[in-house]
């Protein structure tokens, strides 16, 4: 009897095992070959009805320029280096004497304004729908979830002011979730819609010139609850004034870059980082036309952006 015990309780300690291996890595929605997640969203009628929301043609720059100074994660750097390097003159070609310089940048993509895909965060070498890590990282490069794949995105932006809600720029560590959001939305009249890019402003960028330290190990941010209702919504990004969109310190030791996992692995989402949304907030922007055309850097996992909304 001991034997069938410990045998039926295997097989239930194995059968949990497998349904949890299942939950954390959640199939995707939009099939089992699907590379592509909530950009699947994305669609001709949502740009049309994004176009229409221009009505002065302001365009804002979402991005903060990509320098060795830029906010980064960890031990990411940046440099470059003109050609011919500095102090000398490059000799003049040809009967019109032409004259040109040249560069070569070294440098993470993970600097400055970014957007983060599916190949750079998973759960235990999971990544998006499943697919493992040794699928990925392949000695042919990096090409399931290449960044080189990923397509233009051309939608509806909101803008969501966490500022106003909580009444003063947000704290280290301060998390907000669904209560919290859907309270600031209706305050500010915003909706949010499937294939929209959601933006949050918490202030927190007021740090890069006072505590350039503080503001890249960290910050308020998304919660993981939060995070699951907004990618049920079916929106296609999610983006901050924040190093990683998530608060820093974890809530929880079992919950660093949980929001990233719920987000990138779990959902298909993608994440936007280190956006300036102070513009659109003091001009009191809410919602916009939302265009990035990403770089195709060929097997990368992240990639340096230059976010426009046109209002």
């Amino acid at each position: 009897m001991k034997t069938i015990a410990l045998g039926m309780g295997l097989v239930a300690l194995l059968a949990c095992t497998a349904a949890g291996a299942q939950e954390a890595w959640h199939p995707s929605k939009y099939g089992p070959n699907d590379t592509l997640g909530a950009l699947n969203n994305l669609s001709p009628e949502g740009v049309r009805r994004a176009v229409g929301l221009v009505k002065e043609g302001k365009v804002y720059s979402l991005a903060i320029p990509t320098a060795p100074d830029s906010p980064a994660y960890g031990e990411r750097k940046y440099t470059a280096e003109i050609s011919p390097a500095p102090g000398q003159e490059p000799a003049p070609i040809g009967p019109n004497r032409i004259t040109a310089y040249d560069e070569k940048v070294t440098t993470s993509m993970g600097i400055g304004t970014q957007m983060d895909g599916f190949g750079h965060l998973g759960i235990d070498h999971r990544y998006y729908n499943g697919l493992h890590a040794k699928a990925l990282n392949t000695p042919e490069g990096f090409k399931t979830l290449d960044f080189a794949d990923r397509p233009p995105i051309v939608t509806r932006g909101v803008v969501i002011d966490m500022v106003r809600h909580f009444g003063k720029p947000l704290e280290a560590g301060q998390a907000f979730n669904r209560a919290e959001i859907e309270a600031a939305m209706k305050a500010q009249g915003v909706t949010i819609g499937k294939g929209d890019v959601v933006l949050f402003h918490t202030g927190w960028m007021r740090m890069i010139p006072i505590d350039k330290a503080k503001y890249a190990s960290s910050e308020p941010g998304l919660g993981v609850e939060g995070a699951q209702w907004l990618a049920d919504k079916g929106v296609v990004a999610i983006g901050a004034d924040t190093l990683a969109l998530e608060p820093l310190p974890a809530p929880a030791p079992d919950q660093l870059f949980a929001v990233h996992q719920t987000l990138l692995a779990k959902n298909g989402v993608h994440i936007l980082e280190n956006i300036n949304t102070e513009p659109l907030v003091k001009d009191g922007v809410k919602e916009f036309l939302f265009v990035l055309g990403q770089p195709r850097f060929a097997g990368t996992v992240q990639v340096v952006v230059n976010p426009v909304a046109i209002r």
